[in-house]
């Protein structure tokens, strides 16, 4: 457990770091922060933070940079997202207060959203029906291949094919399909999207849960209902010269509908942030993303956020992230 001395170093360097974009080191940590102790004892608590992981030396003579576990530290830390000021509300309102259906809702969203963080936003159309999934199954067609079959409430049936792993028994098929069709029977394919994405998460890699997961997953993306919408990517080239070498598996991350549906699957209500390596494609493990559920406070209708460099302002763009799904639930309640 750090200290809270350690804790203020930890914030202090997150801060300039993302201020400055540049590693930093003891001295500009006494000068711009004021900590009232001496370089040494500072340099002690960074190498500390370093010893546990919080912190990283790219260049032997370089400062520091947090990690993935600091910035999580640091979010975890935040106590309490701050609000906006009224007259960044009332921009957001002004803005949405305009749109003429839900087309035009969704696009001022995305627009807005990637407009006042700088980052690339992502947003979910609202479940607009209320079909759900009635049966989920799956056929073995030859020893390494398998047919998902999705039917719904109103009798549409869809189907793909996918691959099985190496010397799968039909047994295990079996209890693999039990398993992710009981995760999604009675949802709606944007919900199922989320449920499914869950039990992913606590599923091994490579498993036949994963495997039927994903192709159930790939079919639920083209309901309409699932259908995401992505604005600001040109901020991708803004995220600085660090991120340069990243910014082509990000791009073709962000033109996936499974991926995107699947990054934004497990957020419900208040902001989700995750962070580096805590998204599971590797193409968005130099990014962190933050979303939050819109709608009513008890029925979550569907997801928003942004995509951004680990290295971003995360006290702002939560409380930009929030109070824009906030807004875009309660003009869709009224209207």
């Amino acid at each position: 457990m750090l200290d809270e001395r350690k804790l203020a170093v930890l914030r202090a360097i997150i801060t300039d770091y993302v201020e400055n974009s540049e590693p930093v080191g003891s001295k500009a940590l006494v000068e711009r922060y004021h900590l009232d102790v001496s370089p040494a004892t500072i340099r002690n608590d960074m190498a500390t933070l370093e010893e546990e992981g919080y912190l990283t030396q790219p260049h032997t003579s370089a400062g520091r940079i947090p990690t993935d576990k600091g910035y999580r530290l640091f979010v975890d830390r935040l106590a309490a997202v701050k609000p906006l000021s009224p007259a960044e509300k009332r921009a957001i309102s002004t803005f949405l207060g305009g749109a003429a259906d839900l087309d035009d809702v969704v696009s001022r969203t995305v627009r807005l959203l990637a407009q006042i963080t700088q980052q690339v936003a992502i947003v979910q159309y609202p479940i607009v029906s209320t079909a759900v999934i009635r049966h989920v199954d799956v056929v073995r067609l030859h020893h390494d291949r398998a047919l998902v079959l999705l039917v719904t409430s109103t009798g549409r049936i869809t189907q793909a094919q996918f691959d099985l792993p190496a010397e799968c028994l039909d047994e295990e098929l079996t209890a693999a399909a039990l398993a992710v069709g009981a995760t999604a029977r009675g949802l709606t394919s944007a919900e199922a999207v989320r449920a499914v994405a869950g039990l992913l998460r606590m599923s091994p890699p490579g498993g036949l849960v994963a495997a039927i997961g994903d192709a159930l997953v790939a079919l639920l993306a083209a309901d309409p209902t699932t259908r995401v919408v992505v604005g600001g990517v040109q901020n991708v080239a803004r995220f600085g010269d660090d991120f340069h070498a990243a910014m082509q598996p990000v791009l073709e991350a962000l033109e996936e509908q499974v991926v995107l549906l699947r990054l934004l699957g497990d957020t419900r209500g208040d902001v989700t942030v995750r962070i580096g390596h805590e998204n599971e494609y590797a193409g968005l493990q130099s990014t962190s993303v933050v979303a939050s559920g819109y709608g009513m406070p008890d029925d979550v209708w569907a997801t928003l956020g942004v995509v951004g460099p680990t290295r971003m302002n995360y006290p702002s763009t939560m409380a930009s992230v929030r109070a824009v799904a906030r807004y875009v639930g309660r003009f869709l309640a009224e209207g």
